[in-house]
């Protein structure tokens, strides 16, 4: 059936109202996503940033905790513990057989976690061998340190619960930091378990190292440090004044050393004095040698060469 004008008319309207509404979607949805693109962006950067700190967090190691508040730290436990931080690097290991039931290895940490993944603050740490079982003998977030002339006390404590042993109290570690200069840390050992008291028993352990020597004194007297210090001037004066010399006077030779008239009639003065001072007999003594002068010659005769001429 034909249509009619009005009827063309009224569908040309209404396929271009759809045209528009779908052109106007098309454009909050590109406008839409031009705003959620740069938020989907700082999302993804927050969430980048939050877990690069706890990364961060992560993988830095736990370090010595003295027991007590923060406040309640003496400078002395503070200046002990920044000593021993070149240590703390190191791992130390060693092995304890005592017949077939014990067979030990023990193994320790300078302020530092033995096993940083497991989060136990173990710095000392005994593994069975037999069985692969680990105790935690110290903890470095109990710690005490205090040292003597030549020698460091570390003391881990809170370590885990004794068994049938010192009333079932938690186990301690004590290292001994000896003296050694030359050595940065060597010669770690296990001395001995105290464990058949009822209270305070400890595992003893030692070693040798450079951090815990005193400061060597200078050797170097106040003479000396003026004696090198004064030759230090003369070599400034001697070469400074022979550049100037040589390479703004022009001068040549000798002359090249700075002030050589000066010195030159210093020394002349100097062999004076050497003279008159380390003379041996005085000034005014006869010389043991005297020549034959005229006046002891006395007067010949006129005659004395006359046969001599010629006739």
């Amino acid at each position: 059936m034909p249509l009619s004008g009005g009827s063309l008319f009224r569908r040309g309207g209404l396929a271009r109202a759809r045209a528009r509404r779908q052109d106007a979607g098309r454009r909050r949805g590109w406008a839409g996503s031009r705003m959620s693109s740069p938020c989907h962006t700082s999302a993804v950067l927050v969430v980048f940033m939050a877990l690069a700190i706890v990364g961060a967090e992560q993988s830095k190691e736990r370090s010595c905790d003295v027991i007590g508040d923060e406040s309640s730290e003496s400078q002395m436990e503070r200046a002990l513990l920044k000593k021993l931080e070149p240590l703390s690097p190191m791992r130390f290991n060693v092995t304890v057989e005592k017949g077939k039931t014990e067979n030990y290895v023990y193994h320790f940490r300078v302020c530092r976690e033995v096993n940083s993944t497991l989060h136990d603050f173990g710095g000392l740490v005994q593994t069975d061998r037999q069985n692969g079982k680990t105790t935690v003998i110290g903890r470095i977030n109990e710690t005490q340190v205090f040292n003597g002339s030549d020698w460091i006390m570390l003391i881990y404590k809170g370590g885990d619960s004794y068994g049938r042993h010192c009333s079932g109290e938690k186990r301690r570690a004590v290292i001994m930091i000896s003296c050694k200069r030359g050595v940065i840390a060597s010669s770690f050992s296990i001395i001995s378990e105290e464990r058949e008291k009822e209270q305070e028993c400890f595992y003893l352990f030692e070693m040798d190292s450079s951090v815990a020597c005193p400061a060597e004194d200078s050797h170097l007297s106040v003479g000396s440090i003026l004696l090198i210090t004064f030759a230090s001037l003369i070599a400034v004066y001697i070469i400074g004044g022979f550049l100037y010399q040589r390479l703004v006077v022009g001068a040549k030779g000798m002359e090249q050393f700075p002030h050589f008239a000066f010195w030159q009639d210093l020394g002349n003065l100097v062999a004076d004095g050497c003279d008159f001072v380390c003379r041996s007999k005085p000034r005014n003594a006869p010389a043991a040698y005297r020549g034959v002068g005229d006046d002891q010659l006395g007067e010949e005769s006129e005659e004395r060469d006359d046969h001599l001429l010629p006739m």
